[in-house]
């Protein structure tokens, strides 16, 4: 494999974040370490509460609050500004998380149109990416409908489309399957993978189920702040 297919596209080292409640500290990370390499899906396991979502939130500089260092596709993100991480989240990392978070006004194809015209994209170039990710998708007779008229699989699956609509470096997905019945996950999680791995993105996937972790590159374990 090349140099640039293995080059970490995140490295954390030393994450940590505390919180304090009632005048405890609550240690949530403990100094994490992790390299992620470009086109490698990465489950990240452990119960509820273990935090998981909080690693997430941290890598997808989401919120403050953290010590360490974050490195997205070679930059530094921890020393970066407001605008700096914005134009980050945008340009290199794509989300998706347990409840599909759609616009209720848009269609399924605007929803997926919205962060490509959030970059620049040509609005007719935004068109056609959508129709092609939603079809893939086996949505292409939905194209129009809205999120209340859609199943939940359908609604995941339209998530999936939008976090991937700018081919992003890393995907950060939280429990993505979690509210869904045990086919129908399945299902979309099948479709997940095959449309990452199709464009060669990494992934990073919170989940506490073993079956699907188990169809991933690789399993981390987080467990007392720490990766096992």
């Amino acid at each position: 494999m090349s140099d640039v297919m293995t080059a970490p596209v995140v490295r954390l080292r030393n994450l940590t974040r505390n919180f304090e409640q009632g005048g405890v500290t609550i240690e949530v990370l403990r100094g994490v370490d992790l390299d992620i390499a470009s086109g490698e899906i990465v489950a990240l396991l452990g119960p509820s509460g273990s935090g998981k979502s909080t690693m997430l939130q941290a890598v997808g500089l989401l919120e403050g609050g953290f010590s360490g260092s974050i490195e997205l596709a070679g930059i530094d993100a921890s020393s970066a500004s407001a605008s700096e991480r914005t134009a980050l989240r945008r340009e290199h990392l794509g989300f998706v998380y347990q409840f599909h978070h759609l616009l209720p006004d848009f269609s399924a194809q605007e929803n997926v149109i919205i962060p490509q015209i959030l970059v620049g994209k040509p609005r007719s170039e935004c068109e056609e990416r959508a129709r092609e990710l939603l079809a893939s998708l086996g949505l292409e007779h939905r194209l129009t409908h809205r999120p209340s008229q859609l199943s939940g699989g359908e609604q995941q699956r339209v998530a999936v489309a939008r976090a991937l609509a700018n081919s992003p470096r890393l995907v950060l997905a939280d429990e993505p399957t979690g509210n869904l019945d045990e086919a129908t996950s399945d299902k979309v999680f099948a479709q997940f993978l095959e449309l990452v791995r199709g464009q060669g993105s990494a992934a990073l996937v919170a989940t506490h189920n073993e079956r699907l972790a188990a169809r991933m590159d690789r399993v981390v374990r987080l467990h007392e702040g720490r990766l096992d």
